[in-house]
């Protein structure tokens, strides 16, 4: 039986994430280094990144379910609050982020942002409401690599205002992956169509979040530099276990065969 998500009490509970309560001050003695900083970067752009998903959702059949227009204009505030946070550990190292530039990357990619909402737009009509499990279990997988991303940039870390920075937003994640998930399973339970769509959806175009947005070569370090090694090997094994459990996706692997298409390194099984 499929767990109901409260969307209503997750809109009445929403709250920015707070995190000036933590020592800033620490990062001037003990700085991060540079390939967290490019890591945190790299997280940063994609949570301010988020007002594009959300414009793609609206041009879908998703904008007219009520429980998931809600969700998401929730979920839109809290991943800009995370990128705020992050955008504030990076000044402290001297590191400037704007919408200027993140204006600029959106710029660069040209027509392939300007068509996305229109492809969205053409397969929500082609699909119906089935684009809709899609979506969710798109965003399930999404988030549950967000979740992985954070508490294991936290664990490596252990530092003493990054590490409680980074587990409080993968806290604030946990909620996102809650509605996703409960979302996609129930839609996938109730239509085999739904099933065979996302199925084929996930395993041809899935990629690593940031996918599309940054340069491959920005996506393989990032990657690499969170989940390298048995540890990180072992959870790109549980996201994936998670997506597998989902209905009708059992046997997939998108999380490790996107890794490998990009011969991105992990540990062992």
């Amino acid at each position: 039986m499929t767990m109901a998500f409260d969307t209503t009490k997750f809109a009445r509970d929403s709250r920015r994430l707070a995190w000036q309560d933590l020592d800033f001050a620490s990062f001037r003695t003990d700085p991060l280094s540079p390939e967290t900083l490019r890591s945190l970067r790299y997280m940063c752009d994609i949570e301010f990144h988020t007002v594009c998903y959300m414009r793609d959702m609206l041009m879908t059949p998703s904008q007219v379910d009520g429980e998931v227009s809600t969700f998401m204009t929730m979920w839109n505030r809290e991943e800009y609050w995370h990128g705020e946070a992050l955008a504030a550990v990076l000044g402290e190292h001297g590191i400037t982020v704007d919408y200027d530039e993140l204006k600029a990357t959106r710029l660069r990619a040209g027509w392939k942002d300007k068509l996305a909402p229109v492809r969205q737009a053409l397969a929500g009509m082609l699909v119906g409401a089935d684009f809709i499990a899609v979506h969710m279990s798109w965003g399930a997988a999404n988030e549950w690599s967000a979740t992985a991303a954070y508490q294991r940039l936290a664990a490596m870390e252990s530092h003493p205002a990054l590490s409680p920075l980074l587990r409080r937003i993968a806290k604030q994640e946990t909620r996102h992956v809650a509605f996703y998930a409960s979302q996609a399973r129930r839609r996938l339970e109730r239509s085999r169509k739904a099933q065979l769509l996302t199925r084929y959806a996930l395993r041809k175009f899935w990629g690593p979040v940031g996918s599309g947005v940054t340069p491959d070569a920005e996506v393989a370090h990032v990657m690499g530099h969170l989940f390298a090694g048995p540890d990180g090997a072992g959870q790109i094994d549980r996201i994936d276990g998670h997506i597998a459990n989902l209905p009708g996706m059992a046997g997939l692997s998108i999380v490790r065969d996107a890794f490998a298409s990009r011969r991105i390194p992990l540990g062992a099984h």
